[in-house]
């Protein structure tokens, strides 16, 4: 199928969607559930936005997930997708959790393993924790302070525990002088010396300076606690020790997901989690339209990669179903990363060539149209960021997303390449509508000489492929088309691992444009080390003018996602802190 025939059948559909989408009067509400057994309804369109759809206490059954692409890892240490982090809150505990709330009042930090969010002291550099009583393993063991230093500690390991964020290792070693545990002389492995544990039940953390998302970096699936015994290193992501309300039964990678209740989990030691079914089924299917049609015909309750459905699947859900679709913010950008590494893009002009030849308005439409795939991007910060604004270097906004082939053309002479250059452009063959959008923009650039070559990916092997510097280099990108949400809500949590030079790796690399800038590294210091969130936000938005200005990384779509809600689905709520997917956790079905 050609690129433009593609396109006029997905703004056709886009069309349709936003027809249907603009006749719906319902904005929620419907029936409140079936707490007593039988099927529940839909509960109305938009019904999980910033309120509960469907709300009961009934336990018992399972929960089945679909999902087009499998975890990244299900090492909590080694996992970085979002999803990925949603779906851990079933087997794995933290100190501090987001609290389990529709909407932004998801965002507040609640304790989990610990009583409470932590006692600060110390001009804000010692973060002290006491754990819940009755908190133990999959096993009946006790759960200990020592066990969540251990799982922490596992992040220095870094040539066995790869692709997870190193935010903690970062902050509390900044000089990277630990090793590890896998390399740890001491007695009982827990030689980092940032991380006291005086008792089983207390631990403190002291930091070298102050860091205002320190909590924001505990809360992560990176924080939790590993017991020792059971660590298998770079096998554990095979079968990870639960300390959650539910254990795996069997991982079969790429194909199925199995958990079952783990009878060892004590409610009482666990404010956070309702564990409403009995099991979790999740089967991984790269046949999206299938999973679209089977999640509408109820063979599958929730999408677990929550990216939204296809254009068919969604022109469908919104005619026929529309009680069970949600239109769901995300704080997801998605964008094109210019390798700096991969000439001619080394050269800002050339950088800049490819704004100005980027039909923003017809990759929108690729996506869905505005309300079902976005709104237009200009700042790369997503709206929920302190530090976004309304800059337009390239007039995007002004022009209302439509290129502008003069300026290109001049950019291109200006880099010395007056007919344009040839580069090779990646894009996850298993993420909705990401090879159209680049098939699209690769039509786009060819106008004005720029001749791109559509490499697709797997989605599940992007952190050994684009997430590796050496094999970018020696697959010839340039560009690299992905998305990305904040790992929560600051510009240290959005913007660090993709644009600080201290975060580039040679293996679960995220920051794909390479970029080397000691100016943003600086800006980043000094945001991180300001207290006061506005203050810091006007920090993150000269950040901000310094990528767009430079032609760094280009943001093009805002996200929004047609998504479904299963009519068997209770307690299914939009989650802030989960970039707008259902608070899986929360999650119960009626049998």
């Amino acid at each position: 199928m050609s690129t433009v025939t593609s396109k006029r059948r997905l703004t056709a559909g886009a069309a349709l969607v936003v027809a249907a989408l603009m006749t719906t009067t319902a904005c929620g509400g419907g029936d409140d559930g079936d707490s007593g057994g039988g099927k529940a309804k839909g509960a109305g369109f938009n019904a999980a936005f910033n309120k509960v759809a469907n709300p009961s206490t009934k336990k018992g059954g399972t929960l089945k997930m679909v999902g087009k692409q499998d975890l990244d890892s299900a090492d909590p240490q080694r996992a970085y997708y979002g999803m990925a982090w949603d779906f851990m809150r079933f087997y794995t505990r933290q100190l501090v959790t987001y609290d389990t709330k529709p909407g932004a009042a998801s965002t507040k930090l609640v304790g989990d393993l610990a009583t409470g969010p932590g006692v600060i002291s110390d001009g804000g550099k010692t973060y002290t924790y006491k754990l819940r009583p009755g908190v133990t393993w999959e096993d009946g063991s006790k759960l200990t302070s020592k066990d969540v230093k251990y799982g922490i500690e596992r992040i220095w390991a870094t040539d066995t525990i790869t692709g997870g964020p190193q935010y903690l290792m970062q902050t509390l070693d900044p000089k990277h002088e630990y090793k590890g545990p896998y390399k740890d002389t001491s007695a009982d492995k827990l030689g980092l010396k940032a991380i006291e544990t005086p008792d089983d039940s207390t631990i403190i953390f002291k930091l070298p300076k102050p860091n205002g998302d320190f909590e924001q970096f505990l809360a992560m699936p990176s924080g939790t606690p590993v017991k020792a015994s059971e660590d298998t290193k770079a096998k554990y992501t095979q079968r990870p020790f639960s300390s959650g309300p539910y254990k795996f039964e069997s991982y079969k990678p790429g194909k199925s997901i199995v958990l079952v209740r783990n009878d060892k989990w004590d409610k009482s030691s666990d404010p956070v989690r309702a564990a409403l079914p009995d099991k979790v089924t999740v089967t991984i299917s790269a046949n999206l339209e299938e999973n679209d049609k089977k999640l509408m015909e109820g063979d599958y309750d929730v999408d677990l990669n929550g990216t939204g459905m296809t254009q068919s699947g969604r022109v469908t859900a919104v005619q026929d179903h529309k009680d069970s679709v949600d239109n769901m913010q995300t704080s997801f950008v998605r964008y094109v990363a210019l390798v700096h590494t991969a000439k001619p893009l080394d050269d800002v002009h050339c950088r800049k060539a490819v704004f100005y030849a980027t039909d923003f308005a017809a990759l929108q439409q690729t996506r869905g149209g505005e309300i079902a795939g976005g709104a237009i991007a200009n700042s790369a910060l997503p709206a929920s960021i302190k530090g976004h604004s309304d800059y337009d270097p390239y007039g995007v906004l002004a022009r209302k997303g439509k290129p502008d082939a003069a300026k290109a053309k001049e950019e291109l002479k200006a880099c010395g390449q007056p007919g344009g250059f040839t580069t090779k452009l990646s894009a996850r063959n298993n993420n909705p509508g990401e090879v159209d959008t680049a098939e699209a923009l690769q039509e786009q650039l060819g106008k004005v000489g720029i001749k791109i070559e559509v490499d697709p990916i797997d989605g599940a092997e992007a952190s050994s492929i684009t997430g590796s510097p050496s094999v970018v280099k020696k697959r010839g990108y340039g560009m690299t088309m992905s998305g990305w949400g904040p790992d929560f809500p600051s510009g240290q949590g959005f913007g660090q691992p993709l644009w600080d030079s201290r975060f580039l790796s040679e293996t679960g690399n995220y920051n794909e444009s390479q970029l080397k800038d000691p100016q943003i590294d600086k800006l980043f210091d000094d945001a991180i080390a300001e207290t006061d969130a506005d203050k810091a936000g006007e920090i993150y938005k000269a950040l901000d003018k310094r990528i767009l200005d430079q032609a760094d990384w280009m943001p093009f779509i805002y996200e929004k996602n047609i998504t479904w809600r299963g009519k068997r689905l209770t307690n299914a709520y939009m989650s802030d802190a989960y970039n707008g997917r259902y608070d899986y956790v929360s999650l119960g079905v009626v049998k």
